[in-house]
């Protein structure tokens, strides 16, 4: 007669007091026999990458299956019960841990169950909020692309004791794992690839399980924030050749310009970390930027002190002009004339004084005219320093053209 009650199984199966043999006792009848534990991680979530710190915060989904030789039934014994759940305590479960792992314990969510099927197949699954090291490039910032490891290995058996293996592919496991994907920040999960291998020392080796996970950067904020910005500051940069040196304001206005590209280069500092090898490509685009606004600025400097030079050794006009104006007025002979009205005849000789008045002033604007006209005429320095900032705004415009056109070759080769 099958017995159809879960206790009589686990009587069946010695699994009603404490067994400390099940505990600690790997569950082969052949101590040559290696277990094989099949292990799938499924990524639930992208929380966040370091770049200073180089780590990777994931929040993943692990499971896994070995089959324990000791703990099987015939289903039909027991009125087709073919899967059972124990506590995890009551068995012996593999110790498999991640070797680039940095988070704490509290991190780690186990599932208090297992899973027995009647093949003697264990089931369990942890969640875990994993922080793990990972070689960062960052050559490539913000268009990056990472590729982190995640290797599963045993802390105490060897490959001949425990075979690690993977119950699914990598497609099937990136497809889970972009369905099932929460959150992903500033990054897109592309592929998880699944790598199978033995790390051999001098008398044992391993049997480890790796997982690649190829992050990439959404390079849209810093797009927004860095690059563009950086772009306009450098074309108004060149827009500035336009201003009049002797309006006094060029110079100013690409100091200003130069203060701000130093605040865009201390973002990107709290960005990249300071350990760095390769320099980043927005860290070289800043630099670049820098350096030709610093170039720029010279060159203002340069082309103001040799108009200085012009206005102080240069032909210097008179301040004031001094025009002598002779008029001679007859005086009356006798004072018995002096309360006679004069005659009508002296009219026209007032007119005539009148005339010769307005000729002379004429005569003074005129030649204030001229000389106002010769201060402003350039000399041979003006001309000089004409000259130069023409010639600088050609090869300038030249430099920043193939500048920003390797730049952007660069960043585009990526996705060729």
């Amino acid at each position: 007669m099958s017995d159809c009650s879960y206790s009589g199984l686990l009587n069946y199966l010695n699994l009603t007091a404490s067994n400390k043999v099940l505990e600690i006792m790997r569950p082969v009848k052949n101590w040559s026999d290696s277990t094989v534990v099949k292990l799938d991680m499924v990524l639930l979530g992208i929380l966040g990458v370091d770049e200073k710190l180089q780590t990777v915060s994931n929040q993943i989904w692990i499971q896994m299956y070995w089959t324990n030789e000791f703990l099987t039934w015939n289903s039909s014994e027991f009125c087709g019960i073919d899967t059972l759940t124990l506590p995890r305590s009551m068995v012996w479960i593999p110790d498999i841990t991640i070797q680039e792992d940095v988070s704490d314990t509290a991190s780690v969510q186990e599932d208090p169950l297992l899973s027995l099927d009647a093949d003697g197949s264990l089931f369990a699954q942890v969640r875990q909020r994993l922080s793990y090291t990972c070689q960062l490039d960052l050559s490539m910032f913000p268009f990056d692309v990472q590729h982190c490891s995640i290797t599963f290995s045993s802390m105490s058996s060897d490959g001949r004791m425990i075979t690690l293996a993977a119950a699914y592919n990598d497609t099937i496991l990136t497809s889970i794992s972009v369905k099932y994907l929460k959150t992903q920040g500033e990054w897109k999960l592309t592929n998880l690839k699944v790598a199978i291998f033995n790390q051999s020392n001098e008398n044992t080796f391993r049997s480890k399980l790796s997982y690649t996970v190829t992050l990439e950067r959404k390079p849209f904020l810093y797009l927004i924030n860095l690059i563009v910005p950086l772009c306009f500051l450098l074309f108004l940069d060149l827009t500035s050749f336009f201003i009049d040196e002797a309006r006094g304001e060029k110079l100013g206005f690409k100091v200003t310009i130069l203060l701000s590209i130093s605040v865009l280069l201390l973002i990107l500092q709290d960005m990249l970390p300071s350990t760095e090898e390769n320099l980043p490509m927005i860290a070289r685009y800043v630099v670049g930027v820098f350096t030709m606004m610093w170039m720029s600025i010279l060159e203002t400097m340069l082309v103001g002190f040799i108009i200085d030079l012009d206005a102080c050794c240069g032909k210097q006009a008179p301040s004031s002009v001094e025009v002598e104006v002779d008029v001679q007025l007859e005086e009356p002979a006798g004072d018995e004339d002096k309360d006679q009205v004069k005659p009508e005849k002296d009219q026209p000789g007032e007119r005539f004084l009148l005339k010769r008045i307005l000729e002379k002033v004429k005569a003074v604007r005129k030649q204030a005219a001229r000389q106002s006209e010769d201060k402003r005429k350039p000399g041979c320095y003006r001309r000089l320093a004409k000259i130069i900032d023409t010639l600088f705004f050609v090869l300038y415009f030249f430099a920043v053209a193939v500048f920003v056109l390797s730049i952007v070759t660069l960043w585009t080769k990526r996705q060729n």
